[in-house]
């Protein structure tokens, strides 16, 4: 009997790393095209086309990354039911990239419906931060309160984040003390790491995930409750899109950061575990994330063992 319930159950949660039923429309926003709705920064919306109330999922892309270079994550976690937000906070240079992480925050309440059908509303009660590498590092920054913002989160995604490129060079405000469980954030975290962030492309190159400053100190200094994955043959960049453009960029995204051998599963293993966690802890859903966690072999993936405290 006991064999039968677990079936059910890992039957359950491998729907998670397929698309959902919902259908979903994506769209990108300039200041100069929205008036008095202006958004601080030139966004990306990815929403399900069918009317509801969805929650919200606020992205930072990584560095020197397009928010559009993860449209098919974006699209895997809508179909879902979720409104995913991604600004695009800088090309180049992020000198800035905080103070306009918090600008998009404070906005969300008084100009996202503006950009939506009315028939789609965005259920900002359950609002969650999550960022990618450089991005990761910045939604853990605004969730320690290193910018003001005036919208309370609920949970907090952080996917490969990275802090600098080395322990001694933390990009500014320095977020990593190296003291365990000392982030003093109030949510429910959702870590996933990568096996071969950590890993030099190329002699005399350094890892894009270096040690020190990647998944496994952020996970380190997390406190209760804190899911951690790792996707142990991926690497950093492997669930961005499988051909970003323009096509030069794209093409970096390979050269730059150890790979895995093709980017799908991990997409798929991204976004099915996003949707898990998120229906575990807004919903009182959580047979799917308790289903990954105690069974990691139904992911499309090879994960170390996950890690629950």
């Amino acid at each position: 009997m006991a064999l039968e319930v677990k079936s059910e159950s890992s039957s359950s949660a491998v729907s998670v790393f397929e698309l959902g039923k919902l259908g979903v429309d994506v769209s990108s926003w300039k200041a100069s095209e929205i008036g008095t709705s202006s958004p601080p920064k030139p966004l990306l919306i990815v929403r399900p086309t069918e009317a509801g109330e969805y929650p919200v999922v606020l992205f930072f892309h990584g560095y020197a990354l397009g928010n559009y270079f993860y449209n098919d994550l974006f699209k895997h976690v809508a179909s879902h039911g979720y409104i995913i937000v991604a600004p695009q906070l800088y090309l180049i240079n992020p000198s800035n990239e905080l103070d306009d992480a918090a600008s998009v925050v404070n906005w969300l309440s008084k100009g996202l419906q503006h950009l939506l059908p009315q028939d789609v509303r965005p259920n900002l009660l359950k609002f969650a931060l999550a960022g990618h590498s450089r991005g990761g590092r910045a939604a853990f920054a605004v969730a320690l309160g290193k910018v003001q913002t005036s919208l309370k989160f609920s949970i907090l995604l952080g996917i490969d984040p990275v802090a600098g490129s080395s322990r001694e060079n933390q990009v500014s405000p320095k977020i990593l003390t190296y003291v365990p469980q000392s982030f003093d954030i109030d949510a429910p975290i959702l870590l996933v790491g990568t096996g071969l962030g950590d890993k030099p492309k190329m002699f005399l190159m350094p890892a894009c995930a270096p040690e020190g400053v990647n998944h496994k100190e952020f996970f380190n200094e997390c406190r209760s409750p804190c899911r951690y994955f790792v996707a142990k043959e991926y690497g950093h960049m492997d669930m961005l899109d499988d051909d970003p453009q323009p096509k030069i960029i794209g093409m970096m995204t390979y050269c730059m950061c150890t790979n895995g051998r093709e980017r799908k599963p991990m997409r798929a293993f991204v976004g099915g575990v996003i949707v898990a966690f998120l229906a575990a802890y807004w919903d009182g859903k959580s047979e799917d994330l308790e289903a990954i966690s105690q069974d990691p072999d139904i992911a499309p993936v090879k994960l170390d063992t996950p890690i629950c405290i």
